[in-house]
């Protein structure tokens, strides 16, 4: 296994030079970096983050916790959060909590042992306040704060009145929500009240119907919703918390021969790469998954920094149509 004296030996150049390199310290020429990059590659020279660590009060590794990391919407936030660290020069450390409260004490251990340089939360599971003994930012997104650092959202009150006014627009007079788990409060919560907002305004029959934990952990909603649309047989509108639901609200619909948009009509919610692959395609709320990103992990590393950060920002979402949600007009 290469060391740092192989790496050093090959370029040229000092241990303590190639040290700065990959530690970011100090000025250093293009030239001498590009060197140590090209060694280390022919190399295959692997940097200890934990090793590299030990001189500093904390390592170049960044904790992400999300609660399922098999639902689109999360990978595609995993994803960019990765490109923002790496920018950055940080490397994150994923851990998958699936609404595992007993997880705690494993990540905690592994934050310090790693010396993270703080953590991003986004299982709305896990506690807040047993990470506030490890001293490091606390990044969430989309949950609420709590004890955190500073909370990332995107706007879901206006999100529930873009959603609210597609459907009126299109036609639809009986709107149901399908909104989040019942268990959990979470800033996806006030999509209800601006969606309930824009029906009251507008004198429109409306309901909010909760899922529930387990569905959320297995993704699957279709006896839900088959109920769902037996119960409210009357109803031409749904706004669904995701388009994870959407898109299996539009197979459960038409296997009871209720086409979409002509007999219903769909809006989801967080615009993923599922919204445009169904037949037909997804109208969604877009979340603006890579701006939470870019914003969560500067946040973290100017409050690792000591610098002062806004405790909340909310990020503004917008209305992708297509065509889930199209105003049928008569030939």
């Amino acid at each position: 296994m290469a060391t740092l004296k192989d790496v050093a030996r090959e370029t040229g150049l000092t241990v303590t030079t190639v040290s700065r390199i990959l530690n970011n310290r100090g000025y250093i020429s293009e030239e001498s970096r590009q060197k140590v990059k090209e060694a280390m590659i022919k190399l295959d020279y692997q940097p200890n983050e934990v090793a590299r660590s030990l001189s500093k009060k904390r390592s170049n590794i960044i904790g992400v916790i999300v609660p399922h990391i098999s639902n689109p919407y999360f990978a595609e936030v995993i994803s960019n959060l990765e490109n923002e660290a790496k920018k950055k020069r940080y490397n994150i450390m994923l851990f998958n909590s699936k609404s595992n409260d007993d997880k705690e004490m494993k990540y905690i251990d592994m934050c310090k042992s790693n010396r993270v340089a703080g953590v991003v939360m986004m299982s709305g599971s896990v506690q807040l306040d047993e990470f506030s003994g490890l001293n490091i930012p606390l990044i969430t997104i989309e949950r609420n704060l709590e004890c955190g650092t500073a909370s990332i959202e995107c706007d879901n009150f206006h999100g529930g009145e873009l959603a609210a006014r597609e459907l009126i627009g299109a036609g639809a007079k009986r709107l149901i929500h399908i909104s989040g788990v019942t268990e959990t409060e979470m800033p996806a919560d006030e999509r209800s009240q601006g969606f309930d907002r824009v029906c009251e305004e507008n004198n429109i029959w409306h309901r909010e119907i909760k899922t529930s934990v387990k569905q959320y952990d297995t993704g699957e909603y279709r006896e839900f919703l088959d109920e769902l649309l037996e119960d409210f047989p009357d109803a031409d509108g749904f706004f669904t918390s995701n388009d994870i639901i959407a898109a299996q609200l539009i197979q459960v619909a038409q296997g009871k021969g209720r086409k979409v948009p002509d007999d219903i009509k769909v809006v989801g919610f967080d615009d993923i790469n599922i919204a445009s692959l169904t037949n037909p395609t997804i109208t969604s709320i877009r979340q603006p998954i890579k701006e939470m990103a870019r914003t969560s992990i500067g946040f973290l590393l100017d409050a690792a920094a000591g610098k002062v950060v806004p405790t909340r920002m909310i990020l503004p979402v917008t209305l992708v149509e297509r065509e889930s949600c199209k105003v049928l007009t008569n030939s």
